[in-house]
């Protein structure tokens, strides 16, 4: 077993764990939960290697280990499969999977054969039908969340920490993981499964333990434990989300999409999204489901004007007919996207909160047309951390700095700078607690009260179900199904997520 006492690791003064202990079993899927900022992801890179400066002992079998790095924690028999993806985007996945253990002929030369050989049989075993020499930056971050679990599987390691391992990707890849959970249990591994998803947690996990501000509040058994009680654990306040329950009927079409098509272009015939259509009304907030490559993404991408050379097809915003070949069309149309990697396209992280979210509108707050008004920029900023409660010790914390919940609340005033007809939302709690995403439900419900029309997309079914006023759910580029909330439930999305009509 891995056991780990009176763990405590500091960031220039600041405690992130304050002994914290925990023991953890072979053969058994050992959850770790808690809010963000809780410490399971310092807690977890110091149980393999990435952090070396702590107090406190880690066991491994019984014996006291320290770790001076990744690499010696991994040959060690621990590896972990980050929040954070840990990918080189310009190299391919075979690069990425033998990156710093590279197979090598008789010869002495890279041996790329083999390693292609090797990805292939481990994409095949996480389900993602990719060649071995596709780069990185190609692939949507479902695609990459595959890629390092795969990476992770290669090492054939005791214990594997799963951190968030299901963030960005569909229920189809999610039973796909379980079956790999399943098989390391067999082999008698240590697995170790970070989630904000209950659901998945009371599914497979065996034993929980529970942090909270840098602290371990209680462990146990999940047979043991309720989910209202355990979510009470993490939050240390009664937290509730609830199914969507809407009779409203919107008829004030606000965003009209006709026929949009977006070609492959991996595969010039064949499309991503094919034909295309819906309407979207003023002051409604409609979900769109589907499984990983049903092409979700690409659909608000092409709204948004990501993809003009390979898409066509209409789109009026209340009534006028938009020719929206790039994103400064769409933000002049008044359509905003928060992307689903929020972290890569969606802020600055080495910069503050402030320059993250007047960088929308600084023509607005010149004096003149010459010099930014600071004052403005300041009272603007002061004001969205408050409506959005996000909680940093000032304006200059680089959001870098900041929880992924109060990264997306950033991204997210941003757009409010901007007066938004439309909100293009893409996954837009993946990776945040139970707690901070209550919050961004409230301010999706908020703004949608105030008349903008906002699109969900969402991996998540109780998601869409917590939000969503109307369905769409996609199936291979197709929008296979509309209906009401009234109408929406888990198995009808799923059907037709998975079978077209």
């Amino acid at each position: 077993m891995l056991v780990a006492k009176n763990i405590t690791k500091k960031f220039s003064g600041v405690i992130a764990l304050h002994n914290v202990s925990l023991e953890l079993y072979p053969g058994e899927v050992n959850a770790i939960v808690g809010e963000n900022g809780a410490g399971k992801s310092t807690l977890m890179k110091v149980l393999s290697g990435v952090h070396t400066q702590y107090d406190g002992d880690i066991f491994f079998y019984g014996e006291k280990v320290r770790f001076g790095s990744a690499k010696d924690a991994e040959r060690a028999g621990i590896a972990i499969i980050h929040q954070e993806l840990n990918l080189v985007p310009q190299l391919t996945i075979a690069e990425n999977i033998f990156l710093g253990r590279e197979l090598v002929s008789t010869w002495g030369t890279l041996d790329k054969t083999q390693m292609r050989h090797q990805t292939k049989k481990l994409l095949q075993r996480v389900n993602l039908e990719m060649s071995p020499d596709t780069v990185i930056a190609a692939l949507k971050v479902g695609q990459q969340q595959l890629v390092e679990i795969a990476k992770a599987l290669y090492t054939n390691a005791e214990v594997i920490i799963m951190d968030e391992p299901t963030s960005a990707i569909t229920d189809k890849e999610v039973d796909n993981l379980f079956t790999i959970i399943d098989e390391l249990k067999a082999e008698g591994k240590i697995v170790v499964y970070i989630s904000h998803k209950l659901k998945e947690l009371f599914l497979k996990a065996d034993r929980y333990t529970v942090l909270r501000d840098g602290a371990t509040i209680a462990s146990g058994k999940m047979k043991d434990i309720g989910q209202e009680e355990l979510i009470e654990k993490m939050a240390g306040r009664k937290v509730v989300i609830e199914k969507n329950v809407s009779d409203v009927i919107y008829n004030d079409p606000l965003l009209e999409v006709k026929n949009v098509y977006l070609k492959n272009k991996e595969n010039a015939g064949s499309h991503l999204v094919n034909n295309a259509s819906f309407t979207l009304h003023k002051g409604e907030i409609l979900g769109l489901y589907g499984l990983m490559g049903a092409g979700r993404t690409e659909l608000i991408e092409t709204i948004f004007g990501l993809h003009p050379k390979r898409s066509s097809g209409s789109i009026a915003v209340e009534g006028e007919q938009k020719k929206i070949r790039t994103p400064a069309r769409a933000i002049a149309s008044g359509i905003m996207l928060v992307p689903e990697d929020r972290k890569l396209q969606g802020l600055c992280l080495d910069l503050g909160v402030r320059p993250n979210i007047s960088i929308t509108v600084l023509k607005q707050l010149e004096d003149g047309g010459l010099f930014l008004n600071r004052k403005r920029e300041s009272d603007l900023t002061t004001g969205y951390i408050k409506q959005l409660n996000i909680k940093t010790a000032s304006q200059e914390t680089l959001s870098k700095k900041l929880s992924g919940g109060n990264q997306q609340k950033i991204v997210i005033a941003k757009w409010l700078a901007k007066n938004p007809k439309v909100l293009l939302l893409d996954e837009p709690t993946r990776g945040i607690d139970v707690g901070a995403k209550s919050e961004i439900y409230k301010l999706i419900k908020e703004l949608a009260a105030t008349g903008v029309g906002i699109v969900v997309v969402s991996s998540e079914i109780p998601e869409i179900l917590a939000l969503a006023n109307r369905v769409l759910v996609m199936c291979e580029g197709e929008i296979a199904a509309s209906m009401p909330i009234a109408e929406a439930s888990e198995a009808a999305m799923l059907t037709h997520a998975i079978h077209k009509n």
